[in-house]
This record gives C-alpha cells, sequence and structure tokens, in this order.
C-alpha cells in the first residue's frame, strides 16, 4: 500500500501561522503592560472630566464621588507603571495633566466661586496644583517637596460629603490645602500598594468604601485617610517598600 506524505508547504505554512499567532500574543501583551498604566491615569482624566461636568450642573455629590474615584486611580497608576516597569516620559506628561483637570479644575469648582473673591481663591487653588505638579521636585528618592494634590482633593471631597456642601467650611479647608501645597516641606512618597500590608489593607478598604459604602462612611473612611497623611506624614505613612 502506498502512504501519500502530505506536501512539506502544508507544515510550513502550519508553522508559520502558529508562530505568527504567537508573536501577536507577544505583542499584545507588551502592549498592555506598557500602555496598563497610561489607561489607569487616562481613566482618571474622564473621571476628572466628569467631575467638571457634574460641577456644572450642580451635581457636586457625584462630582465628590468621581474624585473620590480619582484619587484611588492615581494611587494605583504609579504601582502599576513601576511594577510594571513601564514609566515613560509621556506616561509621565498624562498623568500630570490628569492630575491637574481631576485634582486641580475639578476639585476647584467644589468652591462654586460666584464672586471675584470666591473666583480669586479658585484660581489660587488651581495656580497651587500647578506649581505642586511643574515645579516642586524633592531631588531626594521616595519624597515629596509639598503636599501631593490628591490627598488635598480627597480631603476636600469628604470635607464637602461630609458636612453636606458647607461653601464657607470648604473654603476654608481649601486655603489651608494650598498653604500645604506651596509649602516646601517634606512628605513621603506614597507607594501604599507596594508598602507594608497594612496599607494596602487601607487602599483596598478606600476601594470598598468608595464603592460599596453609603456616602458617610466613604466621606469620613477617606476625609481620616487623607487627614492621617497630611498631619502625620512620616510618623504614620513614611514608606518601607
Amino acid at each position: 500500500m502506498w502512504m501519500v506524505s502530505p506536501p512539506v508547504g502544508v507544515f510550513q505554512s502550519t508553522k508559520k501561522l502558529f508562530l505568527s499567532e504567537r508573536a501577536g500574543r507577544g505583542r499584545t501583551l507588551e502592549f498592555i503592560r506598557k500602555n496598563a498604566a497610561n489607561g489607569l491615569s487616562m481613566a482618571n482624566l474622564v473621571a476628572g472630566l466628569s467631575s467638571i461636568l457634574c460641577s456644572l450642573n450642580r451635581q457636586y455629590h457625584h462630582s465628590c464621588w468621581l474624585l473620590l474615584v480619582g484619587f484611588l486611580l492615581d494611587l494605583a497608576d504609579g504601582a502599576v507603571a513601576r511594577q510594571l516597569d513601564a514609566c515613560s516620559a509621556l506616561g509621565a506628561k498624562l498623568d500630570d495633566f490628569a492630575d491637574f483637570t481631576t485634582f486641580g479644575l475639578a476639585t476647584a469648582l467644589l468652591l462654586q466661586p460666584q464672586g471675584v473673591l470666591d473666583g480669586l481663591l479658585a484660581i489660587a487653588y488651581v495656580m497651587a496644583v500647578f506649581a505642586r505638579l511643574c515645579f516642586f521636585s524633592s531631588g531626594i528618592p521616595f519624597t515629596y517637596r509639598g503636599l501631593p494634590c490628591p490627598y488635598a482633593s480627597s480631603l476636600l471631597a469628604g470635607t464637602f460629603l461630609l458636612t453636606g456642601g458647607n461653601v464657607t467650611l470648604l473654603r476654608v479647608t481649601a486655603v489651608v490645602m494650598i498653604l500645604f501645597m506651596v509649602d516646601r516641606g517634606f512628605y513621603p512618597h506614597d507607594k501604599v500598594l507596594e508598602s507594608q500590608l497594612w496599607k494596602k489593607l487601607v487602599y483596598a478598604g478606600g476601594v470598598v468604601a468608595v464603592l460599596f459604602s453609603p456616602t458617610a462612611v466613604a466621606s469620613v473612611y477617606c476625609l481620616a485617610w487623607s487627614t492621617s497623611y497630611i498631619i502625620f506624614p512620616f510618623a504614620v505613612w513614611s514608606c518601607k517598600a
């Protein structure tokens, strides 16, 4: 009996197809690895833009919730970029733009400026965030110079929710946050997801509080978290990755 062997070309075509598919999967995974942090920055940016729209429509509670979501996304963004070794100049610019939008413009609108003085306060807050992002370099590893603006935003959002939108108290708090941000005192790097277990649990608790808990619980939780970092940065939050 004669045995007919398959043409050699079939094996070569199958091999090329298999290698091509594997290379394609490899390129896809590499693309995801390089852009995972950028995706979180984009999500933060979208949260900030959505918060701005909510404030313009006087839906301030929704705006505050989006700011707290942006706060959690910002902490995750840095951790993902460092863990995946995907830090880049483009990613840093995108992250800064997202932070400026969410923690600068969107947060300043919570102050509900109606007159000249209120408008100047909102502008001063935005400029403090701008200065903090662009000009404050500590030169010391794992250390910020000046209060990171996400914590100021989280504190303002928590204050707004907890006080039912007391604008006077919010504006006083904003002035204090401006002073903290423009001060060049040192703050530890917030590598929450890359540090001790208790810090990771704090982050996980924040996710649960913001996404699944009543507004009062989420606001108290984020307010306590931000306040502890602002008031006791090294006593409590000194990073030991």
